[in-house]
């Protein structure tokens, strides 16, 4: 595999447990990565979860082709402004920052996934945000963000005890990251901490016998 490649091939299937990929460290001092989907140098496309130590920073740096990201764990910070835990952020092309955290966080974060200009700067606390009905029973929504012109769309969705999506396909591809609780499909069990990146044409039929709440991302490839 070339440097800096790693999970490229979007016609692949992915399932990985990010909490058992080992910590990268970064350019930074105090700055901490698990590669999940990787292609080309710094700057290029990838898909990460981060770990900023107590009073890490991260140089002043841009986005050439935008960057998003939802706060795990821990407090967040830029000259933009403070991101709790919950808070997702949409930071458009060409947009750029300096951040750091005080007492340390956990992001999962992408970046060079955007289509080209017109993105708009977004910045939600899904903890101040009502769960809205998704229209499937025993399933609700919180949306940060949507674009039917691709289609786009990224959410937390939050499934009751027992609650199941008919079948479905997803055009334009689909990746999820299971918060809490596990979700479940006709290939496996996807506990807390799962990363999946479902192909485009992609189908299924999920359920969560326990519940569980995820952020999707839909469309966008």
């Amino acid at each position: 595999m070339a440097a800096g490649m790693l999970h490229t091939d979007l016609r692949e299937r992915l399932v990985l447990d990010t909490g058992a990929i080992p910590w990268v460290a970064s350019p930074e001092s105090g700055v901490w990565r698990r590669m999940l989907e990787r292609a080309g140098a710094e700057s290029g496309r990838a898909t990460s979860i981060v770990r900023y130590e107590p009073g890490a920073r991260f140089h002043a740096h841009r986005h050439p082709m935008g960057e998003e990201f939802f706060v795990l764990e821990g407090t967040f910070s830029d000259e933009h402004g403070d991101y709790s835990a919950g808070s997702y952020v949409l930071n458009p092309p060409d947009s750029g920052h300096a951040p750091w955290t005080r007492d340390g966080c956990v992001l999962f974060v992408k970046l060079c996934q955007y289509a080209g200009p017109g993105r708009k700067r977004i910045v939600a606390d899904s903890a101040r945000m009502e769960w809205r009905p998704s229209g499937t029973p025993g399933i609700a929504i919180k949306e940060f963000y949507s674009d039917s012109s691709h289609p786009e769309r990224v959410a937390l969705i939050k499934w009751e005890l027992g609650a199941r999506y008919p079948h479905h396909s997803h055009p334009g591809g689909e990746e999820i990251l299971v918060l809490e609780g596990a979700l479940v499909d006709e290939d496996g069990r996807y506990p807390h901490g799962t990363w999946i990146r479902n192909k485009p044409g992609s189908t299924h039929e999920p359920h969560s016998p326990e519940g569980c709440v995820m952020l999707i991302k839909t469309g966008g490839r």
